[in-house]
């Protein structure tokens, strides 16, 4: 068979079902042998980032791989930032790209660029195809790499020459492996550590939202009755109803959860990953006693020195921790703090969930509207800017990815493409995506994909007229802000424009109403709403105001 055929064998006995993406001339061999294919889906986007964006919510609700597609150039340099978010935010991605003929790669020639290269800082590995008869080792390769912990993403470039050349090959079978486990002595060793703790707390990372990680993790604190802070990308590894359940940790800043790291004396982290929430902003002195559990040994860094590491698979590992627990009992805690910090946190969730601002919407408001609205199997998406910082410390989960915020790589533009594909895998559950008003137009067009497909997610525009998160660090940092600022479009005619329902809320008694309309009324919905950022530095100053070293004590 041709080569661009294989490929296509290749990725369908890999057990791919989407590849999004805009083609170019040299795709088009691998796009006439795509269309052939059965098993496998091609959505067609509005841009390549759109594209990437998507493949990484496939990868982060699902846990196997979703194929973005560009061409050689232009379409591989659009597709580059979505990736890295994608690599960052430990999401499996096929990458797939064309390439001029190999007869002038090595000169200067029309859109010739070395993507391999330029993809190798974003990717876990990268490659190009320079002899046919290696295809069905180097997809095989490519999804074990990145299915394997941590997942990230991996690119495959064709070259256009390559693609025409006959081969026998066929495909290879993927076959699966056991991640090694945690020793016996090392466990046992964690477990004398916590025993003797008084005060220990768990710091859950993106590693816990892995569904069997989650499960083991609940009935962990179950026996125990340890509380869990959880990473932004953590969000669902336990149930918010749960008494153990400490809400989110990461700002940046000191909060409420951050005073029971500080009388903590054990922190426990699981699936821990430092690009979400620096060591230093948590352990300034470098003296916690830590556990680190994960399926990665420790990152090397001075405020983060574990006593111990249970590198292993973590769901087997907290699985080791419950027998030692059922074995020897449960250790005498002090949780006290947990407790009370955990009520007031619930307080203040609850401060602005009648409010009747009229004119304006306070953001506690919003995002306890959206939580009232989605059920504890709906999914909520954040992009990036003010918002997502609101997000992170409001809304809050029963189940592991139902709450979507990029945390590692950070690009503005990732919810609404992410919306889209969100709605398009589980059309049965309603997805809901805030996002700013600087950030949505980034990937506006990604509207017309959406009709086009006839999913119906709903987005949550927050309206300030300008980059609300820049202002929010610069006005903190030096006291006034740079000019940020820039004017919209009337939002009910855009969303018109695209086959849309468009709704504006500028009332906050009106907002879950709306928000539930959206969602009844068939196709995809737009609210508008205007946003009370004057909210924003007043938090600033009330965190600015915690320094007791724990909540009680």
């Amino acid at each position: 068979m041709k080569a661009s055929d294989l490929l296509v064998r290749c990725l369908e006995t890999e057990g791919i079902e989407y590849i999004f993406g805009v083609p170019g001339e040299e795709n088009a061999d691998f796009m006439m042998s795509l269309e052939s294919s059965e098993s496998i889906r091609f959505i067609l986007v509005r841009h390549e980032q759109g594209a990437a964006f998507m493949a990484e919510v496939y990868g982060r609700l699902t846990g196997q791989v979703a194929g973005c597609l560009g061409t050689l150039g232009p379409g591989a340099t659009n597709l580059i930032t979505g990736v890295a978010n994608s690599n960052m935010d430990r999401s499996p991605m096929l990458v797939l790209t064309g390439q001029g003929s190999t007869a002038r790669l090595h000169k200067e020639s029309h859109q010739i660029m070395d993507v391999v290269a330029m993809f190798e800082p974003v990717t876990k590995w990268a490659m190009s195809i320079v002899n046919v008869d290696t295809i069905p080792e180097i997809v095989r390769k490519a999804v074990r790499i990145a299915r394997s912990e941590k997942p990230g993403a991996v690119l495959i470039e064709l070259p256009e020459d390559i693609a025409k050349q006959d081969t026998d090959k066929v495909p290879m079978t993927p076959r699966r492996f056991r991640r090694a486990v945690t020793d016996d002595t090392i466990i046992d060793k964690a477990f004398d550590l916590l025993a003797g703790a008084k005060r220990p707390v768990i710091l859950a990372g993106n590693g816990c939202i892995r569904r069997r990680a989650s499960k083991q993790l609940r009935e962990f604190c179950g026996q125990t009755g340890i509380g869990v802070l959880s990473t932004f990308m953590a969000k669902g590894c336990v149930d918010v109803d749960a008494d153990y359940c400490l809400y989110t940790i990461g700002l940046g800043r000191k909060d409420l959860p951050t005073l029971v790291i500080d009388d903590a004396d054990l922190v426990i982290t699981l699936g821990f990953d430092m690009v979400e929430y620096h060591p230093r902003l948590w352990n300034p002195k470098g003296d916690k006693r830590i556990i680190h559990a994960d399926f990665l040994p420790a990152e090397i860094d001075f405020d983060y020195h574990p006593e111990i590491e249970l590198v292993g698979d973590l769901a087997h590992t907290l699985w080791m921790l419950n027998e030692r627990v059922r074995q020897n009992g449960v250790p005498e805690f002090d949780l006290a703090n947990q407790a009370e910090m955990r009520s007031k946190m619930q307080a203040e969730l609850a401060t602005h969930a009648n409010d009747e601002t009229v004119g304006s919407i306070r953001p506690q408001k919003a995002v306890w509207d959206a939580r009232q609205v989605l059920g504890p199997q709906d999914i909520l998406l954040s992009d990036v800017g003010a918002h997502k910082m609101w997000v992170a410390r409001h809304y809050h989960c029963h189940e592991p990815n139902t709450c979507l915020i990029p945390n590692g790589f950070c690009s503005m533009g990732f919810a609404l493409p992410g919306a889209i594909a969100a709605s398009l895998i589980n059309p049965d559950r309603r997805v809901l995506a805030i996002i700013g008003d600087g950030g949505f137009m980034m990937n506006v067009q990604e509207m017309e994909t959406a009709k086009r497909l006839g999913v119906e997610p709903v987005i949550m525009v927050w309206e300030d007229f300008g980059y609300g998160l820049i202002q929010w660090k610069q006005a903190d940092e030096f006291g006034r802000h740079t000019d940020l600022s820039f004017t919209n479009p009337d939002w009910l005619a855009l969303a018109g424009a695209f086959g849309w329902n468009g709704y504006r809320v500028d009332n906050s008694v009106d907002l879950a109403g709306t928000l539930e309309q959206a969602f009844t009324d068939p196709g995809p919905g737009l609210v508008v709403i205007p946003i009370d950022y004057r909210e924003n530095p007043l938090l600033t100053k009330r965190l600015g105001e915690l320094t007791e070293p724990g909540v009680t004590r």
